[in-house]
């Protein structure tokens, strides 16, 4: 930005040629003639400028012929006049040719890409001042009085030149598309003044050069563009009209221009390949035409099924008898009956020790939690953003810390956005623009309160306690001009008060002025109209004559100072945008604890101005560490809504585990100690997960803090409300023990319980393969805090238990057992009213009829459909606003930044080492001017900036390159060599005007383009880079480029970066497709530059900014997801198969049902306005846990049932099964679920409250409504050993109605049948 301003000054400053073009009125106008020679001095008119402000005399006399040295200087300014040794004449002195000489020297070194542009510029002035024919085209209208040497001379004030229209349009053509390195943008923008380069054209560009408000023209020119066949009406002016190069034409020995400053060089411009288009069917969405053509099929299906076996059912085979099925026993159901016989086997055994030696199994329980809960002492909590969602392996963590180690850590962002309340909007009438409307935020008092926040800001002084010292914004700002030692005022600060230097006195200036015939005041609306069309100007073309660049040293560009306005209007813009650009350090530096404290004060001072100016006044502001202040003090904030949540699932448990006979045993029967249990049991495994990995190095995060309870909550107490309510329905055999009794319970529950435990330890583990560090840190922690809870449900709470049973049994007081209440006579046990409401009014209602089993299955099969279909329009990504509360500064701050900003982030294309920059196809493959490959890496991106809408380019890319091959140019004086003295053979600035450097240049003459050698470039690159830029050598790298380039100690170019801007990025979907279409873009760079010889394969470029890393996840995480997703469901599916005995047909059931759970979750996701991304994903992973439990208990009672159908066995599970899960899962998480959606953090109340409230009722729809009905039609068939294994699972616990269970007819509408037997259904087959 820096090197673009001082380039358009000298851009600009080809107006001093014009001095020589006037001389009094011209009374001949003929061929051969002169209308003005020689210099007159100073324009008496113009005070002070930019350059010294010399005029030509009055000369209207026959042109000279020109000879010695005098020739030989035309034959090097202006070789196109030269038309022999003997026969060349002219109209300008050797003076004026060397000042021609000095003029053309910076014009060339903006110009110069385009060789066409500058042959053309160089051949108008040089008609203009040189051509012997110069009275036919130039008439002086104005003059002044003047004596030189006592010789009376005039001087020129003014003239008239006329030019042939279509001559003087295809010179404005030619250069209309050269850039500006530097910047991007175009040379136009500064040398049309006022009007800029959107609005510029060839009469405006003309009279721009020739205005001497601009601070650079001498004296005033008019411009007159006349038709081909304009006759003038005085006599004998005839409209300059010379042969004029085109900018795809070769000139002399010189290429023609390139692509990015010629249009007409470019290839046939390729339409990008459009993007992929949707899958439709016709004019219906593809994927809703696959999810109804899949709901037809399995609805038809079903349907056509259930037709054949009612059809086929009297072919019913007789049942074999139990004699034969124990002689029938297949290989897989003896594994079955070995595998559930050892289970019970040892599960028993173990119980009946525990409760035997309850006490011992306590101690040790606590005393390995208490060790490894100690670990947590030396936790490290991860809150960095990049460290919880961006992997170190992954592509962007590895180009970011290539990029942090070659160019340091990006610059640190802080910004206020100033909108005016109440304030309406003004019309300016304005001498130079006309009338142009104002907003009502840029007004003369808005402008002036937000110039004394910003003088506040940059005057704070803080003290560091911790540094014993002052810290101030010099200490921590980046000054790109000087940068080792900045002062305040090098501190880059933008805002549109730069355009006055953030001076009180220029704001309030106000200065006479006469344009044309009218006259008036102008002051700082004048100024600012003028800087936004010319940001680089050094002194605007009223009467103020105040600069635009910034007191830092470079052009403020308008859109980074102000926002929401339509078009180019920027009068009308509806906010200010102050921003300070800070330098970032990495931690361990002092420097990070300096900006991190002026960051924190800067904060505060701007809460107080709003605070202040809350009535006239709406402001957004951040700092770099706003987001992740937010986000910790939300956390933190949100921990007791956790904390509450907890409790009131306490609560619950203890109400909900307690089995009440009566009033009077209230205070012995109930269960807070258990309940307590199954707390301590819950935070043990979490604790003791957390310490482990404390132990062995590996860091927690809050997202594990808060979920992982949950999670191990929903597991844990399924399992203890399975064992106590087990517990409490079973009746001790004759003789029996309390502790063979409690060891008998365990080893009927305990497969079950490992059954759903080992599944989802085996699914977190296999889990935390995934690459995402959040993902994989969580589901290590939950796949340990599972196993955890296991092992201390088996050991910890059967122990309580035990301890439980006795203080029951001795009548003694829960939570205080030295009171004894007498003992009451003893009650009939009744069913809970769960069980009670599960037996007598839901299962009968939902498996006593056939109709309503099959609109079950058509509903849920519907709802998997559309959850197909909702699934793959799901959005992807996490806004930031999400991450922050709703009573976050930071939320105004992202709705004032996507609502004002018109241009998005930069991005940086990084070219690494490896690549042979010194040599000629080396530059050529980078560079984008004159003599540069079509294909190079400058025209790529050039390219790409045409569609936008594709590859979110705003402004193409600056090339330090470039800059340093004009740099180089022998026609500057940018760089130069002492020749002698003591500093000989070192650089010699271009501000110097020692004589050892007038006549060394680096590089000598040249040929057609000028490229160095390799000796040169690593000997003149150091210099290029620490050259500071100035109105003699604008080009210098000082500030634009000294941080893009990273040299090694031999001077070779280890690494170097390219800046360009993205179009404003709104959302994570514009996000993640500006990086994806962005690496496509450097890979197909890359791929042209390894083809340069020299060029190491390994070598490649790739794009960065510093949102990249955070929205890389993005691009991969459907296919992390499903990965991860798959690895949770196949070991379910696995353990399922084994524990089951073999059993294909429940494995395959459970893992349906668990699918069709989270398939639907995402449906619903999408409804709720859920977007996938990493939060999601852990939620989802969960729900494969949570989803295990709530399907795989029913399924494991329904697989061990010993009634004879499988409608009955659904029954049986459903009514057993069924009311433990829907009380220790469902009723578990429900009550802490909603407790969250109190939580300050908008996330949790997204990802925590809404996603795993649908994760519960999904969940307990399918295992409690989907899963019964599915396993009376496809569950499989009574085992052959069931027979053999009733003896030792058989449950007087579980009776039914009377005492045979009911057939489906007998509680369906047709229980008046006389067959006992179930009507024709699936029931009875084998499938």
């Amino acid at each position: 930005m820096l090197r673009g301003g001082l380039l358009a000054v000298v851009v600009l400053s080809v107006s001093l040629d014009l001095r020589t073009e006037a001389a009094g009125l011209t009374e001949i106008h003929q061929a051969g003639y002169c209308a003005f020679y020689g210099d007159c001095g100073p324009n008496p008119e113009i005070g002070t400028g930019l350059i010294p402000h010399r005029v030509p005399c009055l000369s209207n006399t026959p042109a000279r012929l020109l000879k010695g040295s005098h020739l030989d200087g035309l034959k090097k300014v202006c070789p196109m006049l030269f038309k022999g040794d003997s026969s060349t004449y002219g109209c300008c002195s050797l003076e004026q040719l060397n000042s021609m000489q000095n003029s053309f020297a910076l014009t060339k070194a903006v110009l110069s890409r385009c060789p066409a542009c500058t042959e053309n510029f160089s051949n108008i002035h040089c008609q203009n001042i040189c051509s012997p024919d110069q009275s036919l085209f130039i008439n002086v209208t104005r003059y002044f009085n003047h004596t030189i040497l006592n010789v009376p001379v005039r001087g020129v004030l003014e003239f008239q030149a006329y030019y042939n229209q279509q001559f003087a349009e295809e010179v404005f053509q030619s250069c209309k598309g050269v850039r500006l390195p530097a910047t991007g943008d175009y040379v136009l923008s500064v040398m049309c003044g006022k009007y800029g380069a959107a609005a510029c054209n060839t009469q405006r560009w003309l009279d721009f050069q020739g205005n001497p408000g601009n601070g650079l023209a001498p004296l005033a020119i008019s411009n007159l563009l006349k038709a081909g066949d304009w006759i003038a009406e005085e006599e004998n002016i005839l409209p300059l009209n010379k042969t004029v190069w085109k900018c795809s034409e070769a000139v002399n020995n010189s290429p023609k221009c390139s692509c990015p400053d010629c249009e007409q060089s470019c290839p046939a411009i390729q339409l990008p390949p459009s993007k992929n288009q949707p899958f439709q069917v016709g004019s219906m969405d593809g994927i809703l035409f696959v999810s109804i053509v899949l709901f037809a099929v399995v609805a038809l299906l079903f349907m056509s099924l259930l037709l054949w076996q009612r059809c086929s059912s009297s072919k019913k085979q007789k049942a074999p008898s139990r004699e034969e099925a124990v002689t029938k026993l297949s290989a897989s159901e003896k594994a079955s009956q070995a595998m559930y016989d050892f289970l019970v086997k040892a599960f028993s055994w173990w119980g009946r020790w525990v409760a035997s030696n309850p006490v011992k199994v306590i101690i040790i329980s606590l005393a390995i939690v208490a060790g490894l809960s100690s670990g947590i002492i030396w936790m490290e909590l991860t809150t960095d953003p990049l460290e919880l969602w961006a992997s170190p392996d992954s592509q962007a963590r590895q180009e970011k810390a290539l990029y942090e180690k070659h160019f340091g850590p990006f610059l640190r962002t802080n910004q206020i956005i100033l909108t005016a309340k109440n304030s309406s909007s003004h019309v300016y009438d304005s001498l130079f623009w006309g009338e142009k409307n104002f907003s009502g935020v840029l007004s003369k008092e808005v402008l002036l309160d937000l110039l004394d926040l910003q003088t506040k800001l940059q005057k704070l002084e803080i003290w560091s306690d911790k540094h014993q010292r002052n810290v101030a914004l010099q200490d921590v700002c980046y000054a790109p001009l000087n940068p080792k030692n900045a002062s305040l005022s090098d501190c880059c600060v933008n805002s549109l008060l730069q355009f006055f230097q953030n001076n009180r006195t220029h704001l309030n200036a106000t200065a006479e002025q006469t344009v044309g015939k009218e006259n008036g005041t102008v002051d700082w609306r004048d100024h600012f109209l003028y800087c936004i069309h010319s940001p680089s100007s050094f002194q605007d073309i009223t009467e103020l004559k105040l600069s635009c660049m910034a007191d830092y040293g470079a052009p403020v560009f308008p859109f980074l100072a102000v926002g929401g306005y339509p078009g180019l209007e920027y009068s009308e813009a509806e906010a200010l945008i102050l921003t300070f650009s800070l330098n970032n350090f990495l931690s361990g530096d002092p420097h990070s604890d300096y900006v991190l404290l002026w960051e924190k004060h800067f904060l505060e001072v701007v809460q107080e101005f709003q605070k202040n100016h809350s009535e006239k006044y709406t402001i957004a502001y951040m700092a770099e560490r706003s987001l992740e202040d937010e986000v910790n003090r939300t956390t933190w904030e949100d921990l007791p809504i956790f904390a509450i949540s907890y409790l009131v699932i306490f609560i619950y448990i203890t109400v909900a585990l307690g089995d009440y006979s009566s009033c009077r045993n209230i205070l012995v029967e109930a269960k807070l100690s258990l309940a307590l249990g199954g707390i301590v049991v819950v935070l043990g495994a979490v604790l003791s997960s957390l310490g482990f990995y404390s132990f062995v190095g590996l860091p927690s995060s809050l997202i594990i803090i808060e979920v992982v309870p949950f999670l191990v909550l929903a597991v844990g107490a399924d399992n203890i409300f399975i064992f106590v309510l087990g517990h409490q329905q079973s009746q001790p055999a004759p003789g029996e023990t309390p502790e063979q009794h409690l060891g008998r319970t365990l080893g009927n529950v305990a497969p079950s319980m490992l059954l759903c435990s080992l599944s989802e330890v085996v699914c977190f583990f296999l889990g935390a393969l995934t690459p995402m560090p959040a993902v994989q840190t969580f589901a290590l922690s939950a796949a340990l805090a599972v196993f955890f809870a296991f092992l201390l449900q088996m050991s910890l709470f059967v122990a309580l238990m035990s301890l439980d049973i006795r203080r029951q049994k001795a009548s003694r007081v829960d939570l205080c057992c030295c009171l004894r209440v007498p003992e009451c006579e003893p009650v009939k046990r009744r069913d809970g009213l769960l069980r009670t409401f599960m037996r007598k009014i839901y299962t009968p209602l939902l498996l006593g009829s056939s109709v309503v089993r099959v609109l079950v299955v058509l509903l849920f099969t519907l709802l998997f459909c559309a959850g197909i279909y909702l699934t793959f329009h799901i959005e992807v990504g996490l806004e930031q606003e999400l991450a922050v509360p709703q009573d976050s500064y930071m939320l105004k701050f992202f709705q004032f930044f996507n609502q004002y900003f018109t241009v998005g982030p930069p991005t940086f294309f990084v070219a690494t080492g490896g690549y042979n920059y010194s040599s000629v196809p080396g530059i050529n493959g980078i560079c984008s001017s004159s003599g540069c490959n079509d294909n190079s890496m400058m025209q790529k991106i050039q390219m790409a900036t045409k569609f936008p809408e594709k590859y979110f380019l705003a402004i193409p890319s600056t090339s330090w390159i470039d800059d340093f091959i004009d740099w180089l140019n022998p026609i500057s004086r940018c760089c130069r060599i002492h020749s002698f003295g003591p500093n000989k053979g070192k650089f010699c600035p271009s501000t110097s005007n020692s004589l050892t450097c007038t006549f060394s240049k680096c590089m000598g003459s040249f040929q057609g383009i000028l490229r160095p050698n390799r000796e040169e470039f690593n000997k003149f690159l150091p210099w290029f880079l620490q050259d500071m830029p100035n109105l003699k050598c604008p080009k210098g790298g000082l500030g634009a480029y000294d941080t893009s380039v990273h040299l090694g100690s031999d001077g070779q170019v280890l690494a170097s970066r390219f800046m360009a801007y993205h179009t404003p990025l709104r959302n994570s979907q514009e996000h993640t497709a500006a990086l994806k279409v962005m690496r496509q873009l450097a890979a197909d760079i890359t791929a042209t530059m390894r083809e340069i010889p020299g060029t190491d394969p390994n070598f490649k470029v790739f794009p960065y900014t510093i949102t990249y890393v955070f929205y890389e996840q993005y691009l991969m995480i459907t296919t992390v997801g499903l990965i991860n997703l798959a690895l949770c469901l196949v070991p379910t599916f696995a353990v399922c198969y084994i524990l089951l005995g073999l059993d294909l047909r429940s494995a395959f059931i459970n893992l349906l049902t668990i699918i069709m759970i989270i398939v639907d979750t995402v449906g619903a996701m999408n409804l709720w306005g859920i977007s996938y991304n990493a939060v999601s994903l852990i939620n989802l992973v969960t729900a494969v846990g949570i989803s295990v439990e709530f399907v795989s208990h029913i399924t494991f009672s329904f697989a061990i049932s010993k009634k004879p159908t499988k409608l009955e066995r659904s029954r049986e599970a459903t009514i057993n099964m069924g009311s433990a899960v829907f009380a220790g899962v469902a009723m578990t998480n429900l009550p802490g679920i909603v407790v969250l959606a109190f939580a300050k953090a908008q996330i949790i109340q997204l990802f925590f409250f809404r996603l795993n409230l649908i994760i519960t009722l999904l969940g307990m729809l399918h295992g409690l409504v989907f899963l019964p009905v599915i396993l009376s039609y496809f569950g499989p068939s009574i085992r052959k050993a069931v027979p053999e294994l009733q003896i030792r699972t058989e449950n007087p616990s579980i009776p039914l109605e009377g005492k045979e269970a009911p057939s489906i007819d007998q509680t369906s509408p047709n229980t008046h049948s006389q067959d006992p037997a179930p009507s024709p259904s699936l029931d009875e087959t084998g499938l």
